[in-house]
């Protein structure tokens, strides 16, 4: 039951948060309808290869290739943002509010805690998964009202928040690593974190993951191309 919730769910989740970035940052119904195309392809390829095995292989293949799902969509976004207008207009296009909006989502990090009270996931993963995206996601609305109304002092909240939110993320993947049947397994509960390599679970590192990690850049480089520049007076001539 709880694995048919959370296919629900985060399913949900997905289609509201693409949804949402692609509607506030495209210009036109082509570019509509091609994010919409490459947001489902790679949604698909994820299901594809969790329902194959692939991110729960044995030796330590399967935590290999959820390290690539979670690395090749964050590099291809930078590269591409480095290399393409259009991906930067993207980008810089959505509103910062909606940026920090959708991880509302994040919410849904209470999954991590009842998995673990159903015995599928290790403690200290678990826990500070599922809390750090919970108090994340509880900020998020807030926060992004406060962005929306340009509330005095918005600027360095969105800072913080971002940089707290990014190290959640971090620390996550960084603790379900170490929790995994792998040769880089640096904490020995039990159980392992092995149940996030399997459907729907895998969904999580292999799409959501990338997703949040890819606004958070986008949220900095907003902010850093927002902040108003300090106007030079012109230098007076000695007398």
């Amino acid at each position: 039951m709880l694995d048919v919730l959370g296919a629900m769910t985060l399913t949900a989740l997905a289609v509201l948060g693409v949804s949402a970035l692609i509607v506030a940052g495209a210009r036109d119904g082509a570019g509509r309808a091609r994010l919409a195309l490459f947001a489902a392809a790679w949604f698909v390829t994820i299901a594809s290869l969790a329902v194959a095995g692939t991110f729960a292989r044995p030796a330590g293949a399967g935590i290999l290739a959820i390290g690539a799902a979670v690395a090749v969509p964050i590099l291809a976004g930078l590269i591409a943002f480095a290399i393409s207008r259009s991906v930067r207009s993207f980008a810089l296009g959505v509103p910062l509010a909606v940026l920090v909006g959708v991880h509302a989502g994040r919410l849904l990090g209470g999954f991590f805690l009842a998995l673990h009270a159903a015995g599928r996931l290790p403690a200290t993963f678990a826990l500070t998964a599922g809390w750090g995206d919970i108090l994340v996601g509880a900020a998020a609305g807030p926060l992004a009202w406060a962005i929306h109304r340009r509330t005095p002092g918005w600027r360095p909240l969105a800072l913080a928040w971002n940089a707290l939110a990014m190290a959640d993320l971090v620390t996550a993947v960084s603790l379900g690593v170490g929790s995994s049947d792998s040769p880089l397994r640096f904490i020995f509960e039990r159980p392992s974190s092995g149940a996030i390599g399997t459907l729907p679970w895998a969904m999580i590192p292999g799409f959501l993951v990338p997703l949040f990690m890819l606004t958070h850049l986008a949220i900095f480089a907003q902010i850093a191309v927002s902040v108003p520049k300090v106007e030079r007076l012109p230098l007076r001539s000695a007398a």
